[in-house]
Parts: structure tokens; C-alpha cells; sequence
């Protein structure tokens, strides 16, 4: 795939990108995606895993037997001649391959070496197998993700891989090519999953430490127990969002169910949730989703329809904000992001 010519705000950045699945073809994206030039170094026989060329945009191709002395003869000038490496395999493959960060210490001493895995490059579980659902058990956050008497549930593969890994994965690299702009040495990324969870975890760990969250899902709006912040069930058998938490915003949500006789200002008594959410539940199931879309979308009642993957590209807000991208074949993918202002 030939990338083609780009004035985003990374133009000039050059990157080699290690062939794999998971966080690090993502965080190859991004940087693509905001001009980087990147190539991806494939090995001969494919991916385990085969995930499509979704997140191939924008991004070079080329292919070598790392095995072979010309392979890895090639592979190392390739990374000679970059900014940065990124690789998202268990430590010690790379050093195995002849290609480790202390391979291009003298040859390249400001080379940035990003490496993405889910337990880090150290530490006791450094070398175990695992995947998105396990680092973010580990850091406690999986907890979050629960209602009374039911087990935890995430989406797939964004927390961990994506959240934790991809991201912060990318943001590291770019701190340290800053570094390295003013010290002339580039550093190893050591960007772990489990690292990147808990971090975004601050917010909660914050609210834990003030008494403001409570691990028992019955007592806490988060884990679907309270009438105003979760997804209810219409008509139709899809679903609506609801996140009403400020007590404005809570007023209104109750004046336009036709709840007057409710006392907004009662909202934190945890006694008046179970029957207060079953009447909450009851008015939702009387209207089809798209029904409580066009009398709640837009309003302060924190609203929105539970989309599909495949409604979503069509919504009036991703519409008008080009926040989908249709390839040749017609297939939707998310565009890229953040927005500038004039790098495009």
C-alpha cells in the first residue's frame, strides 16, 4: 500500500512499524494518520490472526525474512534510516531477531524504540501469554465493569490493547522524539497495558479514595443500579443510553418520562433506586428506540441511542463531522482524530 502524501502536523516523522496484531498496528495508524511515514516490516507466512487491512491506512509495506543474513541486513538499515521503531512482541523476541534496542546504540543513538506489550518488559509476568481481558482485570478496572449478581463485561480489545496499549503507546513515542529533539539520544518506550489501564483509572481510584465510589454495584450509579445513569430496553428490544448525573439534568430526565411525582431532589437516596428504575425501565419500554431518539436527542437528559457498528457511520452527528470514512469497497472506518486546525 503506497502512502500517499500528507501535510499533517508529523509530516517527515519516519517510523518502522513491526508487523503484528493489536495495539501496535493502531498506534501505527495514528501516527500515519497525522502524516508520519510508515513502513510495516512483514515476515514471510502472515499473521495468526487475521484482522484485515483496517488498520493498514496510510501506511508502506514491504516484506522480509528476518531469518535470511540479507533480510536482516535490510531490515536493520530500514530502522537506520528512521525516527522511530515501534514493535508490540513479548520480550526478548526482538534481541532474538538481532534487532534490540542495543543493536543501534552506536549506529543510531537517537533512535526511539517503542515497545507495547501487555505486562511490560519487566516484572514477574513479563513472559506470560494474556490478552485485553486480563490486564484489565489485574488493574482493578474489570471491577468496574459489573452490576450486582452478574459478571464483568467490556468491549472488546478497547481498553487494554487499544486504551491502555495503542495509545499511550504513541503518546510515549512522541515524548520521547521530543527529548531526543533537544538531548540528540532516543530512549526505549516501555509502554504496558496494564501500566496504560491504571492509569486511566485515576479518575476512580480518585473517587474511591474520597469515599465517592463504592465496589458494591447496588451502591453505586456506575454499575447499573441507579434509574439515571444506564441503558434501558424499548420497545423494539434495542436500547437507549441515559447518563443524567447532575440534578438539572436529572429534573429534566424525570419531566420528560412524565414522572412528576418524583422529587428530584431525592436522587442520591440509594432506598428509592430499585422501585424508581423499574418505573424508569417501564416508560422506555413503551416507545421504540429511534422514538425516544427523536423526543430525547439534543436534550439535557443525556441522551443516546445504543448503536450498532453498522448504524453508527450513519448517524446526523458522525454525518456531519466526517467522523467515518468510506473506503473503495464502501466500507466504513473511523477517520482519523483529533482535529486540527490547519494541519489536515
Amino acid at each position: 500500500m503506497q502512502a500517499p502524501p500528507s501535510a499533517g502536523p508529523l509530516a517527515g516523522l519516519r517510523v518502522i512499524e513491526m508487523a503484528g496484531i493489536g495495539p501496535c498496528p493502531l498506534a501505527g495508524m495514528l501516527l500515519a494518520d497525522h502524516g508520519a511515514d510508515v513502513l510495516v516490516i512483514e515476515r514471510p507466512g502472515g499473521q495468526v490472526l487475521d484482522t484485515g487491512v483496517g488498520l493498514d491506512r496510510g501506511k508502506r509495506r514491504t516484506c522480509l525474512d528476518l531469518k535470511t543474513a540479507g533480510g536482516l541486513a535490510e531490515a536493520r538499515a530500514l530502522i537506520e534510516g528512521a525516527d522511530a521503531l515501534i514493535e508490540g512482541f513479548r520480550p526478548g523476541v526482538m534481541e532474538r531477531l538481532g534487532l534490540g534496542p542495543e543493536v543501534f546504540q552506536a549506529s543510531h543513538p537517537r533512535l526511539v524504540y517503542g515497545r507495547v506489550t501487555g505486562w511490560g518488559q519487566t516484572g514477574p509476568l513479563a513472559q506470560a501469554a494474556g490478552h485485553d481481558i486480563n490486564y484489565v482485570a489485574v488493574t482493578g478496572v474489570l471491577s468496574a465493569a459489573t452490576r450486582a449478581g452478574v459478571a464483568p463485561s467490556i468491549p472488546a480489545t478497547l481498553i487494554g490493547d487499544m486504551g491502555g496499549g495503542a495509545m499511550f503507546l504513541a503518546f510515549g513515542l512522541m515524548a520521547a522524539l521530543w527529548e531526543a529533539q533537544r538531548s540528540g539520544r532516543g530512549q526505549v518506550v516501555d509502554a504496558a497495558m496494564v501500566d496504560g489501564v491504571s492509569l486511566l483509572s485515576s479518575l476512580l481510584h480518585s473517587l474511591h479514595a474520597a469515599g465517592r465510589w463504592s465496589d458494591k454495584p447496588e451502591q453505586n450509579f456506575f454499575l447499573h443500579s441507579s434509574p439515571f445513569y444506564d441503558c434501558f430496553e424499548c420497545a423494539d428490544g434495542r436500547f437507549v443510553s441515559i447518563g443524567a448525573l447532575e440534578p438539572q439534568f436529572y429534573a429534566e430526565l424525570l419531566q420528560r418520562l412524565g414522572l412528576d411525582d418524583v422529587d428530584p431532589a431525592a436522587q442520591q437516596d440509594r432506598s428509592q433506586w430499585p422501585a424508581l428504575r423499574e418505573r424508569v425501565a417501564a416508560r422506555i419500554r413503551e416507545k421504540s428506540r429511534d422514538e425516544w431518539s427523536a423526543q430525547l436527542e439534543g436534550s439535557n437528559v443525556c441522551f443516546a441511542p445504543v448503536l450498532t457498528l453498522t448504524e453508527a457511520p450513519l448517524h446526523p452527528h458522525a454525518l456531519a463531522r466526517g467522523s467515518f470514512t468510506q473506503t473503495e469497497g464502501g466500507h466504513w472506518q473511523p477517520a482519523a482524530a483529533p482535529r486540527f486546525s490547519r494541519s489536515r
